[in-house]
C-alpha cells in the first residue's frame, strides 16, 4: 500500500514511522509511506499557506491552492465515484473534526486500497473548497486537536496493522470490534498480584470452557461500554 501523506509539518510523523509495527512494515516494503509538504505548492516567496479568514474572526485558514496542486501532485486526477472501479483508484482522506467518526468497518474499507492520500490541515483548518477534491472526511473524535496530523497517525496506524504481514492473523481476529464486540480480558504471570489473582477458569486448563468464559465477558463488556462499532 502506498499512503501519500499531505501536511505543512512532516517531521511530526519522524517518531510513530520509524519503531515499532509500522517501522517494520516499512522495512518490509508492505506499506510505502511518503511526505508531501503544502509548502512545497506555496506562490509566496516566503512560503506562506494560510491567510485570514473573509468575513474575520480568529485564526488563519490554509489557503486552497498550495492543498489542491499538492493532492494533485499524487495523481489523483479527480475526485473518486464510488464503487467504480472503487479500490484500484487513489483514496483522498481529510482528517477534520467535523468528518465521520473513524470506526473499525472504515479502517476495513480503507485498508484493501493501494493507494490513500491523507490530508492534514492546521490553524483553523483549510478553506472550505477541499471538499471538491476529497472523498472522504475523518475525525479521530469529537474534540479538537493542533492539527490533522496526529488523527493521520492513528489512522495509518490502525490500517497497517490489518495488512497482510504486519502481524499473524490470529492476534487481528482477537482484537476488539473484529466481530463486533470488546476483546475479552487478558493476564500474564504472576498468578497473584498484590492479592489479586487471575481467574480460577484461565487455569483450569479446558479450552472450551476458557472460550466460553471469553466469549462471555466480551458481550458484557461491550453492554457495559455501549460500544458501537458499526
Amino acid at each position: 500500500m502506498k499512503i501519500d501523506i499531505i501536511t505543512a509539518f512532516p517531521k511530526m510523523f519522524v517518531g510513530s514511522f520509524t519503531e515499532s509495527i509500522i517501522g517494520r512494515a516499512i522495512k518490509n516494503k508492505i506499506i510505502n509511506i511518503n511526505f508531501i509538504n503544502i509548502r512545497s505548492f506555496s506562490n509566496d516567496k516566503h512560503k506562506k499557506i494560510d491567510d485570514r479568514p473573509f468575513g474575520g474572526g480568529c485564526g488563519m485558514v490554509i489557503k486552497i491552492e498550495p492543498v489542491y496542486y499538492a493532492i494533485k501532485s499524487t495523481g489523483v486526477k479527480k475526485k473518486n465515484k464510488k464503487y467504480k472501479n472503487f479500490y484500484t483508484k487513489p483514496l483522498v482522506i481529510y482528517m477534520t473534526p467535523q468528518g465521520k467518526i473513524l470506526k473499525h468497518k472504515l479502517i476495513l474499507d480503507f485498508s484493501k486500497y493501494k493507494h490513500l492520500v491523507i490530508v492534514c490541515g492546521h490553524y483553523e483548518g483549510i478553506d472550505e473548497r477541499i471538499k471538491n477534491y476529497v472523498d472522504e472526511e475523518i475525525s479521530i473524535g469529537n474534540y479538537v486537536l493542533t492539527g490533522g496530523e496526529i488523527p493521520a497517525m492513528v489512522l495509518i496506524d490502525s490500517i497497517t496493522r490489518i495488512l497482510p504481514g504486519v502481524i499473524k492473523s490470529d492476534s487481528i481476529k482477537n482484537d476488539s470490534f473484529f466481530n463486533g464486540l470488546c476483546d475479552y480480558p487478558s493476564y500474564t504471570r504472576p498468578v497473584v498480584f498484590k492479592n489479586h489473582k487471575v481467574p480460577d477458569i484461565l487455569l483450569s486448563g479446558n479450552h472450551k470452557n476458557i472460550n466460553d468464559w471469553r466469549i462471555k465477558k466480551s458481550y458484557n463488556k461491550t453492554i457495559k461500554h455501549k460500544i458501537d462499532s458499526k
